[in-house]
C-alpha cells in the first residue's frame, strides 16, 4: 500500500492539484519597486491580460473617434490601386507585315524608296549562302482543262526561310516601268495603273462605269476571303472556319497558287505594298509568298502540292509585278529567284515546262511561265536568251494549222490552248500582221467567249485586246457585259464574287479561281499595255 506522505508516489498518480504550491522567496528589491509603482503598473504587472485589454481599449476609442467614410475611402483607393496594377495591355493582332515582319527577322536590308539610278543591263543577282530555317505555316490553282493535276500523296516540308542580304542596288527606271505622265495607257510595259491612267484607258479601250463597279466589287470579296496568315485558300471554308460562300476548290493545298491568284487582281487595279486601298492585304500576301519560297542557291521554289509549276508561274508574275510596280529592293531578289526557277524547271529538250521541272511541257503550264519571263524582262531582271528559244521551240512543237492553232501536248486547235499559244506568240515578237496570227484571232471571235470557261476567256481576252480593231470591240462587249451580270450581287457574303463552268479549273478552283479570272479580264483595258501599241513591240525578248 503506498504511502501518502511520499511524493514519488503522488506524482505517479497524477494528482498534482494535492501538491502544495511552492512559495517563492522573492528579493526585498523587486517588493520596494512594486511598491512605489503606479496602481496601474501593478495591474499590469499583476495580470498582463488586464494590460492588452487596455490597449484594445484606447485603439477602439480611436476608431470610434474617426468618421467611417473616411476608411471605406482608404480601403477602396488601395483595392483601385492594386486593380490598376493588374491590368493588361493586349494588342490588336496584325496581318503579317512584309515590312516590319521581315525588318524584325533580320532577312533583308530596309527598305529604300527613292531609287532612281537607272541600269542598262539587265541585273545578275549573286545570292549569298544561304542560312535555312525552318517555320511554321499555319494553315488557317490555274489548271490546265486537258489533264488532272498531278497531287502528291505527302505534304512537303516547311518552306526554308528567305535571306535577302546584299541585293544589288541597282533597279530599273521609272520611266521605262512607268508611264511617264502616269496618263496614257500605252506608255507602260504593265499598264495604266494610276487612276488618272486607268480612266483613260477604261474609256479609250471599251470598259464601262458597270465594268469597273464589277471590278471593285471582286476585289473586296477576294479581300474578305484572305487567310489570317496572308494567304488565301482555293478552299476557302477550309476548316470551316472562311464562309459559306459554297463553290469551292477541290486544292486544298495550293495556298501559294490561291495566294498569288488572289494578289494579282489587286496589282492589277493598282494596289501595292506601298499604295491603294487593299495596302495592307497585299503586304500579307506577298510576306506570306516570300516567306514560303524554298532556296536552293540561286533559285527560289514556289511550288506546292496541288498546283505544282502552276503555282510557280502565277507566284513569279505577282513577284516581278510588284517589283516593276514599286522597285522594291525587298522584292528584287525573291522576284529574281523565282524566275531562275522557271530557267531551271524548263524541259532541257522540248523547251516546255509541266507539272515538275523538267518535265515534258504542256501548252496550258508553259502559259504561265512565259507570261513570268515577261513580266521579268520588263522589271529588268535577267532572263537568258536559252530560255526563250526554248519557248520558240515547244511550240512550234504543239502548233497546228501554220500556227494558227494550238494543241495540250502534240499539235491541236483546242479553245484554251489556242488562245494560250498565240498570246505567248504575240510576246515573242510575233507582228499584227502575221498570217498564223491573223487566222488565230479570226477562230477565236468565230468561238466566241464561254458561258463557263473562264480559263479560256481570260488568254482569249488578252489576245484580243493586244490585236484590237473590230474583232477586238465585238469580243469585247459581249465578254464585258455577260461578265457584269454574271457576277453575285445583293447583301450576302458572296456578293462580288462568280462562280460559273464545269471546267476542270472551276473545279479545281472554285470560286476564288473564277472570281480571280473574270476580275483580271475585266482590268484587261488598263492591266497590260497594248502589245501593238507604238513602242511595245520593239521591247522584244532577247533572243
Amino acid at each position: 500500500m503506498a504511502d501518502a506522505n511520499d511524493p514519488n508516489q503522488i506524482s505517479n498518480q497524477g494528482h498534482p492539484s494535492q501538491v502544495p504550491p511552492a512559495v517563492p522567496q522573492a528579493s526585498a528589491a523587486p517588493v520596494a519597486e512594486q511598491a512605489s509603482a503606479s496602481p496601474a503598473a501593478r495591474r499590469a504587472a499583476e495580470d498582463p491580460a488586464a494590460d492588452m485589454e487596455s490597449s484594445h481599449g484606447s485603439s477602439f476609442i480611436l476608431f470610434q473617434a474617426v468618421p467611417s467614410w473616411i476608411f471605406s475611402l482608404a480601403v477602396h483607393t488601395v483595392i483601385l490601386v492594386i486593380l490598376g496594377l493588374m491590368v493588361l495591355v493586349i494588342e490588336e493582332p496584325e496581318m503579317p507585315s512584309l515590312t516590319s515582319v521581315m525588318t524584325k527577322n533580320d532577312l533583308i536590308e530596309e527598305i529604300v524608296d527613292d531609287l532612281t539610278d537607272p541600269i542598262d543591263e539587265p541585273v545578275e543577282i549573286t545570292p549569298t549562302e544561304t542560312v535555312e530555317v525552318e517555320t511554321e505555316v499555319n494553315p488557317i490553282e490555274d489548271v490546265s482543262e486537258v489533264e488532272e493535276i498531278d497531287i502528291a500523296d505527302d505534304v512537303e516540308a516547311p518552306p526554308a526561310a528567305v535571306e535577302f542580304e546584299n541585293i544589288a542596288n541597282q533597279v530599273a527606271p521609272t520611266t521605262d516601268l512607268m508611264n511617264k505622265a502616269e496618263t496614257v495607257a500605252s506608255d507602260s510595259g504593265i499598264g495604266a495603273r494610276s487612276a488618272d491612267a486607268k480612266a483613260v484607258a477604261v474609256r479609250e479601250y471599251g470598259g464601262t462605269k458597270e465594268s469597273e463597279m464589277a471590278v471593285a466589287m471582286g476585289l473586296k470579296w477576294i479581300a474578305n476571303h484572305q487567310n489570317p496568315d496572308g494567304s488565301w485558300s482555293f478552299d476557302h471554308t477550309l476548316d470551316g472556319r472562311r464562309c459559306n460562300c459554297g463553290t469551292v476548290g477541290h486544292l486544298k493545298t495550293s495556298f501559294n497558287g490561291a495566294t498569288s491568284m488572289a494578289l494579282l487582281p489587286f496589282l492589277g487595279a493598282g494596289n501595292t505594298h506601298k499604295k491603294g486601298e487593299y495596302k495592307k492585304q497585299v503586304e500579307a500576301g506577298l510576306y506570306y509568298l516570300t516567306r514560303s519560297m524554298k532556296v536552293n542557291g540561286a533559285t527560289g521554289d514556289l511550288t506546292d502540292t496541288g498546283g505544282r509549276m502552276y503555282s510557280h508561274g502565277l507566284c513569279a508574275i505577282t513577284l516581278t509585278e510588284a517589283f516593276a510596280m514599286t522597285k522594291d529592293r525587298q522584292l528584287m531578289a525573291p522576284a529574281q529567284m523565282s524566275l531562275n526557277f522557271i530557267v531551271y524547271a524548263q524541259d532541257p529538250v522540248g523547251g516546255g515546262w509541266r507539272y515538275k521541272p523538267r518535265q515534258a511541257g504542256d501548252t496550258s503550264v508553259v502559259g504561265w511561265q512565259l507570261m513570268a519571263l515577261k513580266s521579268g524582262h520588263m522589271a529588268y531582271l535577267n532572263v537568258p536568251k536559252n530560255t526563250i528559244a526554248g519557248c520558240y521551240q515547244f511550240l512550234d512543237s504543239v502548233a497546228a494549222n501554220s500556227g494558227a492553232t494550238y494543241g495540250y501536248t502534240s499539235p491541236g486547235a483546242g479553245q484554251a490552248t489556242t488562245a494560250v499559244g498565240l498570246l505567248c506568240r504575240m510576246y515573242l515578237g510575233w507582228k499584227k500582221d502575221e498570217p498564223a496570227l491573223q487566222r488565230g484571232v479570226e477562230q477565236i471571235s468565230k468561238w466566241g467567249p464561254s458561258k463557263g470557261n473562264m480559263y479560256y476567256n481570260y488568254y482569249a481576252t488578252q489576245v484580243m485586246r493586244h490585236h484590237g480593231g473590230p474583232l477586238w470591240e465585238k469580243w469585247n462587249k459581249t465578254m464585258r457585259d455577260s461578265l457584269v451580270t454574271a457576277q453575285t450581287t445583293g447583301k450576302g457574303h458572296d456578293a462580288g464574287s462568280w462562280a460559273m463552268g464545269t471546267d476542270h479549273g472551276a473545279r479545281s478552283g472554285g470560286r476564288l479561281y473564277n472570281t480571280a479570272l473574270a476580275t483580271m479580264i475585266l482590268e484587261v483595258y488598263y492591266r497590260h499595255m497594248p502589245i501593238y501599241a507604238q513602242q511595245a513591240a520593239e521591247d522584244d525578248f532577247p533572243l
